[in-house]
């Protein structure tokens, strides 16, 4: 399968379903008011928290269905049958958990008007469903990606978060705003989607061969699973810590100031969430020299892909948040949202050794690496907290996430891929920083820097691709780009 085809593919299918969500807010607020959509934006907070009952066997299915390519039916059948007994098992126990917890926060601790309460209540049942609906569809999704069947995974994805999105607004327009009506539509929404994943694996993994529980898959996956959940506990965890500590320090304002270039920021996990997910079957797969090429190769890629956007975030962030929410908050929280992008910039080139090491069956170093950094980022978040406020903040979850691409790329590979580019694309970054601030965005002076940095970028990244890509994106712009203008290069195979 082609990974430029399938990155593709899942670009499409993470940038969708953002614009549909941030899209909805507005209609939500709108059409059920402000007090139901934060009853429901806790809904999914909890479902978002009690989904670690899937316990990582989503990435587990995917790496042993990936890794398996060459084995026979049966094997693979087995693997899928024992990730989704294990996580039908998980998902009840995680149900009744939500259950309860919910219940008790809805109807003890919750301020809301009591006549929202009993709805409110009542709509916890329906909410405890969806934990085993959400870690069933990640087994199914993890299987048929195992098996490089992006295409069918992405489109369920979109489809399913328009319904997510629509079906609730639909019902909260023609019946009324009603919680329990408004998640039976959400619930309806995503097992839609979990039945049509069913029906595909059914057809890719288990059509044939005998339906059977193989004791010894179980244990295996639960290995690998239960050490991407620890990193899916601590990781997110870490990533709220600093909104805890200004919270606690400077405020709720301060919070506010934070948390929206916050928000704008992590939206560059998009690009190496895409690239890696495509990669990641084809790494469980490959051989040590295979695996290190794709490796390199993917460091170059994701540089084109992402420092370009990066830089303009740089420079647009401050008209963007203007325009978005309003003169104050833009002007204090545009510095720390630039020091922001430049962290999540390294952080999505941590993504790729993160992938190798977990390719390799080894997501325990991941683990271990993250484990070891916590004292060491409560030290520096503590430091930048007390010199700087909030942009002392981003500047150390600036320097964590570029501590993670070092860690993880000198465990992964003992070496840190195409260096001299990343080097000089951070160059850039930080040049752009310097110059969008010195400088207004209505000063002309400020589009001027933009455009030439912008430039001096594209023209670095193109140098510095190896020839095998540089060949691909020839071919590829002589095909879709105008044909006569570049001359047709035969590529190779799409990895």
């Amino acid at each position: 399968m082609s990974i430029r085809r399938n990155t593709a593919y899942n670009l499409v299918g993470g940038v969708i379903p953002i614009l549909t969500a941030l899209l909805s807010v507005p209609i939500y607020i709108h059409l059920i008011g402000e007090a139901r959509y934060g009853v429901l934006a806790i809904a999914w907070m909890f479902l978002g928290y009690f989904g670690l009952f899937d316990l990582g066997l989503g990435r587990a299915t995917s790496f042993r269905v990936a890794s398996l390519r060459d084995a026979t039916a049966q094997e693979r059948a087995d693997t899928f049958w024992a990730a989704l007994a294990v996580n039908c098992a998980m998902g009840g126990v995680g149900a009744a958990a939500l259950w309860g917890v919910a219940a008790w926060f809805f109807a003890h601790v919750l301020k809301v008007d009591e006549h929202l309460r009993p709805e409110i209540v009542a709509s916890v049942p329906l909410l405890a469903l969806s934990v085993p609906v959400a870690t069933i569809t990640g087994v199914l999704t993890g299987a048929l990606q195992g098996r490089e069947r992006f295409l069918k995974t992405n489109v369920v994805s979109v489809v399913s978060t328009f319904l997510f999105q629509g079906l609730p607004l639909l019902l909260a327009w023609k019946v009324g705003p009603n919680l329990v009506l408004i998640l039976a539509a959400a619930l309806l929404a995503r097992g839609l989607a979990m039945g049509v994943l069913a029906w595909w694996c059914f057809h890719e993994l288990v059509r044939g061969p005998r339906a059977r529980l193989h004791k010894g898959e179980a244990p295996l996956l639960l290995k690998y699973g239960g050490w991407v959940t620890v990193t899916s506990i601590i990781g997110p965890w870490l990533l709220m810590m600093d909104r805890f500590a200004i919270g606690a320090t400077l405020g709720a304002v301060a919070v506010a100031i934070y948390t929206v270039p916050l928000q704008l920021a992590k939206q560059v996990a998009v690009f190496p969430g895409a690239l890696t997910g495509a990669l990641f079957p084809s790494l469980s797969a490959a051989s040590v020299e295979t695996r290190q090429r794709y490796a390199v190769n993917a460091v170059y890629a994701l540089s084109a892909m992402v420092s370009l956007p990066v830089l303009a975030g740089i420079f647009l962030i401050d008209p963007v948040m203007h325009l978005w929410i309003g003169r104050s908050i833009a002007k204090a929280g545009t510095p720390v949202g630039r020091i922001l992008l430049i962290g999540f910039w390294s952080n999505a080139f941590a993504l790729i050794p993160y992938t190798v090491l977990q390719s390799r069956g080894r997501p325990d170093l991941v683990t271990k690496i993250t484990l070891a950094e916590i004292p060491f980022y409560f030290l520096i978040l503590w430091l930048g907290l007390k010199a700087w406020g909030v942009e002392g903040v981003g500047v150390a979850v600036a320097v964590r996430l570029t501590a993670d691409y070092l860690l993880l790329s000198w465990v992964a590979e003992r070496a840190f891929p195409a260096w001299p580019t990343l080097l000089g694309n951070l160059a850039l970054l930080l040049i752009g920083l310097w110059l969008a601030s010195l400088f207004g965005f209505h000063d002309w002076r400020w589009w001027a820097c933009g455009s030439a940095l912008g430039l001096a970028m594209v023209g670095l990244n193109w140098a510095t691709l190896p020839s095998e890509l540089r060949r691909r994106v020839i071919d590829w712009l002589s095909r879709y780009g105008g044909g006569r203008v570049f001359r047709p290069v035969a590529a190779g195979a799409d990895k």
